[in-house]
């Protein structure tokens, strides 16, 4: 947002006086209306200081200026006097018919001097800050609008540039701009409503002007990916927010709720997994994933669906286990638990689900691992950053990583999400033009796994791609965002085996 000077100056306007001559005599008046003329300095206006009109614009308004010179009341007084006396006299017929003086024919050219001079000048020329040292002729303007040249009369005036008033015009809807105020962006003036339709940012949610705060500026949220623009209000209202994305929900449309306090966009909705049998194809295209990199899971550990509620009670159930985020989205079980899974995929009406099935599920704990749980309902992008996550918990507990601190452990996880994220939106030939991620050189000529979904992703579910890797990437909590960081560069540097066995002798990562 920028704040434009606005000015708005007309010319004055010119009054002429016809006074029958007579070349017979000289009256005292033409005399001193003579030097009346005569005596008028041009280029002398009254300056006044530009007077601020409130605006969201912040634009400013210089009132007409007036001649220094104007002449008092009384001498308004004696000039009404003089042209009653002279066109009493004038009335009067002649008392001869003498020839003219010498003098009297110059005192009468002078008088007409003078008052073309008066027409030359222009006692109300703008200030003009930003004109070049070298001057234009006097009196020498150029139209903005139409180029041609502004003679005498009316015209515009503001930052240097000069209109013809019937050519000043809103550049955004072509009508002319009669008011005292207005909006220039360059050399393109607005009406202040016009260039406040196009340049004034609206909120993304409630759709309209972002209004101004205590000190007169526009202020505002914006989502760092998405760039989503916001009243900060909001913030506070409680607007829904996609639970995946993190969008705002505008006022035009309505959030798929989950049930369970969660909303969905309707982006994401388009690829959520919603029931534990639709993910199954998801969970083994993950698992082929680990045994490309040659880190193959032996052992079969169920993976389940669940509802918000059902994983938070799990999540309290566990008498150990890694560092959890406060929103968590899947769990590692190593407790023997009941878990309610969902069974079946809930249809939509309007914006609930509805006939949603769920059934209690005993898990009996077989090896380090008793099973994975994610929630429900999320895009299968998302779905599968967490699925990876979760089974590189697993995978650590089954080969025997012990106690290690959470940055280190949430860490790797969080490599894998991003590892497993990349190799589903990143072209081929940019996945392997990257051998420093790769488990090792000897892993298994599969890597990088192809997509595990049919036909490629289309852009909407890349850009959600990208937007969960760099919600991994900018993570703010020590474990994930910190652990992530550096896990990352050392996997970077030494390779992800290396980077493994390393952990394995030192419980930390290789520097």
């Amino acid at each position: 947002m920028r704040n434009v000077l606005s000015i708005d100056v007309f010319s004055g306007p010119i009054i002429l006086m016809l006074i029958s001559l007579h070349t017979e005599r000289r009256s005292s008046f033409m005399k001193w209306l003579c030097a009346f003329l005569k005596g008028t300095k041009p280029g002398e206006p009254n300056r006044r200081r530009p007077r601020v009109i409130a605006g969201e614009e912040n634009t400013l308004w210089q009132e007409p200026v007036r001649p220094k010179d104007d002449p008092p009341r009384h001498d308004n007084e004696e000039l009404d006097r003089a042209i009653a006396q002279s066109l009493a006299e004038d009335v009067k017929p002649p008392k001869s018919k003498e020839p003219a003086h010498k003098g009297d024919n110059n005192n009468d050219e002078d008088l007409a001097r003078a008052i073309q001079d008066s027409l030359n000048m222009n006692p109300y020329m703008p200030y003009n800050p930003y004109a070049p040292s070298q001057a234009q002729p006097r009196g020498y303007r150029v139209c903005g609008s139409c180029k041609n040249e502004i003679g005498h009369g009316h015209y515009l005036s503001c930052m240097g540039m000069y209109w013809h008033p019937q050519c000043f015009r809103c550049s955004a809807c072509g009508h002319a701009i009669r008011e005292t105020e207005f909006t220039l962006l360059s050399s393109d003036p607005y009406h202040k409503l016009c260039y406040k339709e196009l340049h004034h940012p609206k909120c993304d949610v409630c759709l309209q002007f972002i209004p101004t705060n205590r000190s007169g500026l526009i202020e505002y949220r914006a989502h760092p990916f998405w760039g989503q623009k916001y009243c900060p209000l909001h913030e506070h209202d409680r607007t829904p927010r996609c639970c995946s994305c993190e969008k705002m929900e505008p006022r035009n449309t309505k959030y798929m709720s989950l049930g369970d306090g969660r909303s969905l966009c309707m982006e994401c909705l388009g690829s959520a997994v919603m029931d534990t049998g639709e993910c199954q194809p998801l969970y083994h295209s993950i698992r082929d994933y680990y045994e490309g990199m040659n880190m193959k899971l032996d052992q079969q550990i169920p993976m389940l669906l669940v509802e918000r509620q059902a994983l938070n009670e799990a999540m309290e159930g566990e008498s150990k286990g890694p560092h959890h985020m406060p929103e968590t989205r899947g769990l590692c079980l190593s407790e023997e638990q009941t878990v309610s899974s969902i069974l079946r995929r809930p249809r939509i009406g309007g914006n609930r689900l509805l006939d949603m099935r769920t059934q209690p599920q005993k898990l009996t704990r077989r090896c380090e691992v008793t099973a994975i749980l994610v929630l429900y309902g999320l895009p299968r992008l998302l779905t599968g950053s967490i699925l990876a996550h979760e089974l590189m918990h697993g995978w650590l507990r089954l080969k025997g990583y012990r106690n290690l601190n959470p940055e280190v452990e949430e860490g790797i996880c969080q490599v894998m999400s991003y590892l497993w994220l990349e190799s589903e939106i990143l072209p081929a030939s940019s996945r392997y033009a990257q051998p420093s991620t790769s488990y090792a050189s000897s892993s298994s000529s599969s890597y990088p796994p192809t997509s595990s979904k049919k036909g490629g992703i289309s852009h909407t579910e890349k850009k959600l791609g990208e937007f969960f890797m760099h919600q991994i990437a900018n993570g703010t909590s020590t474990a994930y965002g910190d652990g992530f960081r550096t896990a990352y560069k050392a996997v970077n540097k030494y390779g992800l085996r290396q980077t493994l066995n390393h952990i394995r002798l030192t419980g930390g990562f290789p520097v």
